[in-house]
């Protein structure tokens, strides 16, 4: 079983994960635990940045289509960037950039957000 982490941080009222390794349906549980404590801490503004994964399957895509209405019925979003080519095919492959906001740089994905970098 390869092994997937997240790291998460703050910047104001805007929660950054780092998703580091391969996202399946075995580790989709770690994600969806880090996401639901971002909701229940009063984060809805959320950015993955993608940096260091190096697999997801269609299970770890789902996981944020699964929060994707009730963050935005917060108010809030989830933002992507740093994408490597390899992942950035499933996104394209599943139409991902039509539901969400991918960005080359994490600092982009904050300005999304409003913040000033």
């Amino acid at each position: 079983m390869k092994e997937f982490l997240v790291f998460e941080k703050n910047f104001d009222n805007i929660k950054i994960l780092n998703l580091k390794g391969f996202l399946d349906a075995s580790s989709a549980s770690k994600l969806e635990d880090s996401i639901s404590n971002c909701l229940n801490s009063g984060y809805s503004k959320i950015i993955a940045n993608l940096s260091e994964l190096e697999y997801i399957s269609s299970a770890g895509m789902g996981v944020f289509i699964a929060f994707l209405e009730s963050i935005r019925e917060n108010g809030g979003d989830i933002k992507f960037c740093e994408i490597p080519e390899k992942v950035f095919f499933v996104f394209d492959l599943l139409g991902f950039q039509s539901i969400f906001e991918i960005y080359q740089k994490e600092e982009e994905a904050l300005k999304a957000f409003g913040k000033k970098i």
